[in-house]
């Protein structure tokens, strides 16, 4: 029988492991990288990501149906940005809430090194 965290529901983990099947592809976790820099259009994240539109677009719409990025059409284009749930902290990272859980993605910071000191002999 296996421990679950305290807190944890079914309903809550349902909600978890379909957020990490969302963010398992490298396409999808790509636009949220860039979306994290700023509001962007389909052409301009088909040019970052050197993929076609249909491949794009189909990435987009996941994140959109499962509210993690937002958009809005300014004429005949579409411009998509995070939305709510998901916000980009202190600018090195990105902040996803689910109910019950935030999930924080950021570089994992190197540790300090001291400066190489010389001696004269």
């Amino acid at each position: 029988m296996s421990k679950r965290v305290q807190g944890a529901s079914d309903q809550d983990l349902d909600q978890l492991t379909g957020l990490f099947r969302l963010l398992s592809d490298k396409t999808r976790l790509n636009i949220l990288m860039l979306l994290s820099g700023g509001e962007r259009n389909v052409t301009n994240l088909c040019e970052a990501l050197q993929l076609p539109q249909p491949t794009v677009s189909h990435h987009l719409g996941l994140l959109r149906l499962n509210n993690v990025i937002g958009n809005r059409r300014s004429g005949k284009q579409v411009f998509y940005t995070l939305n709510g749930r998901v916000d980009t902290g202190d600018g090195s990272e990105l902040n996803i809430r689910v109910d019950n859980f935030d999930i924080v993605i950021k570089p994992k910071l190197e540790p300090e090194t001291e400066p190489a000191t010389t001696s004269s002999l």
